[in-house]
C-alpha cells in the first residue's frame, strides 16, 4: 500500500482547529477519527505562529510509537513535556536518554510488585480514615472530583514522606492545580511570556512552585542531615545507590514532584469516574458490593485486593471510558510512517487513548459501560494497545500496579459502605496534563443500611 499524506482537519482560515481544540479537545479528536481516519493532521493557531500536530487513533499506531523497537525515534521533546520540565522538574516521566536510564535504574527497584504490595496496609488505613469522614456526614450530593483527591492525596503524600506527610497536604492542595493548569495553557498558547517575566500569571506559577519546592527540599535536607533512611519513598530515594552513586537532592525532588502528579492524580480520576459510573448502574454496583462483602477482611492484604477481580474489571472499564491521561505526546526525530501515513521529522504526535478506547471496531457499543470487557478471557483477545490508560512500552507508567491496587481497594471499601446514585447529565470535561472536570462530578451518597 502506498504511503499517504495524512488528511488535515478542516478549521478556521486564520486559526485552523485552535478554536475547536480550546472548546473541546476530546470531542475534536473523536470527530477527527470518525471523519478522517487513523492519522489526522491538525493546524493550530494563526499563520506564522502555528503548531502542527498529528493525531494517531489506531492501536497499531500507538504500538509503533511507544514500543521498544521504535521508541528511540519518538521523543519527549514536545512542548507540553518541556512545560512539565519547567514546572515539575525533570523526573522519570519527562526525562530522556541517559538521564532517564540513570533515573530508571534507581527507581525501578522501588516499584516492583512485591514492594508495592507492601503498601496494602497503608492504603487500607488511609482509605478507612477517609470512609470515617463520609460516615459522619449527612446523606447528600458530593463532588466526587474533590472527594477523591481528598482520599488519594494524603495517601500518596504519606507513602512519599511518611511522618512528614501532614505538612505537605494543604500546600499541595493549593499549589498543584496552579501548575497543572499552567502546563495546559502554556503548552497550547501560540505566544507565551517567558517564565522569568514578572507577569501576574508567572508570579502565581512561581509562588506555587516555590511552596512545593521549599517543603520538599526541607524534608530531603532533614533526611540527609540526620541520616534517616525511612521506609517511605523519599527515604528510599535518598538511600538508593547505583554502582555506589546516589541521587542528588534536586533529582530526589524532581522524582517526588512527578510521583505526586502521576501517582495521585491519575488514581483520583480513575476512582472519580468508577464511582460515577457505578452510580448510574446499580446492578454493577451491587456486584462490586457483593464481592467486597465476600472478600475483604478488616485488614486486607495485597492477595485479598487481587481477589477483587470484578472490582478490578470495573476500574479498567472506567479508565477505558475516562482515561486519566487522554493524550500522550511525542516528537518524531526522523521521517516516519505511521499506519501508512508519512510524518515529517520533527512532527508533534498526539496519541489518543480517549479516541482509541472508543473505537467501535475494537469495543462494541464503545460508549456503554461494560466491565465484562475486561474478564480474563475477553481481555486476552484485545490488541495490546487497545487499552493503555497508563501508557505502554518502556516509558509506560512505572506506578501502574500501585494505581490499580489502590483504586481497586478504595472502590471496594466505598461501595461496601455506601450507596451511590448519579444525577442525570454528563460532567463538563477538559484536558490539562490529565483529564479535568472543572465543574466537578456530582454524585448522591448515602450510608448503606
Amino acid at each position: 500500500m502506498p504511503v499517504q499524506t495524512p488528511p488535515t482537519m478542516p478549521g478556521s482560515r486564520t486559526l485552523g482547529s485552535l478554536p475547536d481544540f480550546m472548546k473541546s479537545p476530546l470531542e475534536l479528536v473523536l470527530r477527527a477519527n470518525t471523519q478522517l481516519g487513523d492519522v489526522v493532521h491538525f493546524v493550530l493557531g494563526p499563520p506564522g505562529l502555528r503548531q502542527e500536530i498529528y493525531g494517531v487513533y489506531h492501536p497499531d499506531g500507538a504500538e509503533h510509537v511507544l514500543a521498544a523497537r521504535s521508541a528511540t525515534n519518538y521523543r519527549k521533546d514536545q512542548v507540553f513535556y518541556q512545560e512539565m520540565r519547567n514546572l515539575f522538574g525533570d523526573g522519570l516521566v519527562t526525562s530522556q536518554d541517559e538521564t532517564w536510564l540513570r533515573q530508571k535504574r534507581f527507581i525501578q527497584p522501588l516499584f516492583t510488585v512485591k514492594r508495592v504490595d507492601g503498601y496494602a496496609a497503608t492504603m487500607a488505613e488511609e482509605i478507612e480514615r477517609f470512609t470515617v469522614g463520609w460516615r459522619s456526614r449527612s446523606t447528600g450530593v458530593v463532588d466526587l472530583w474533590t472527594e477523591m483527591t481528598s482520599l488519594t492525596l494524603p495517601l500518596a503524600v504519606r507513602i512519599l514522606f511518611g511522618d512528614d506527610a501532614h505538612t505537605m497536604v494543604p500546600i499541595l492542595q493549593s499549589a498543584f492545580p496552579v501548575l497543572n493548569t499552567a502546563v495546559r495553557k502554556r503548552g497550547i498558547a501560540p505566544v507565551k511570556a517567558p517564565l522569568h517575566w514578572p507577569t501576574p500569571a508567572n508570579r502565581r506559577i512561581r509562588a506555587a512552585q516555590e511552596q512545593i519546592y521549599g517543603v520538599c527540599d526541607e524534608i530531603i535536607a532533614h533526611r540527609r542531615a540526620n541520616g534517616v533512611h525511612s521506609d517511605d519513598l523519599v527515604g528510599r530515594l535518598v538511600s538508593a545507590r547505583d554502582s555506589g552513586e546516589g541521587l542528588t537532592d534536586e533529582e530526589v525532588r524532581d522524582q517526588v514532584m512527578i510521583f505526586l502528579l502521576a501517582g495521585q492524580e491519575t488514581t483520583s480520576i480513575a476512582l472519580t469516574f468508577a464511582l460515577w459510573l457505578l452510580g448510574r448502574h446499580p446492578d454493577v454496583q451491587a456486584r462490586v458490593r457483593e464481592e467486597a462483602d465476600r472478600v475483604l477482611t478488616d485488614s486486607p492484604t495485597a492477595a485479598e485486593i487481587k481477589s477483587l477481580t470484578f472490582t478490578e474489571m470495573v476500574v479498567k472499564e472506567a479508565t477505558r471510558l475516562f482515561p486519566p491521561v487522554p493524550f500522550i505526546a511525542r516528537n518524531s526525530a526522523e521521517d516516519a510512517t505511521v499506519c501508512g501515513y508519512a510524518l515529517p521529522a520533527g512532527a508533534q504526535i498526539a496519541l489518543s487513548p480517549w479516541a482509541i478506547h472508543r473505537r467501535p471496531d475494537i469495543f462494541a457499543n464503545p460508549h456503554r459501560f461494560e466491565p465484562e470487557r475486561f474478564s480474563a478471557e475477553r481481555e486476552k483477545s484485545l490488541h495490546r494497545y487497545a487499552w493503555f490508560p497508563f501508557g505502554h512500552g518502556p516509558r509506560g507508567c512505572i506506578g501502574q500496579h500501585f494505581a490499580m491496587l489502590e483504586a481497586t481497594l478504595a472502590l471496594a471499601y466505598l461501595v461496601r459502605e455506601f450507596e451511590l446514585v448519579t444525577p442525570s447529565g454528563v460532567p463538563n470535561l477538559n484536558v490539562g496534563i490529565t483529564l479535568l472536570a472543572p465543574d466537578g462530578v456530582p454524585c448522591y451518597v448515602r450510608r448503606r443500611e
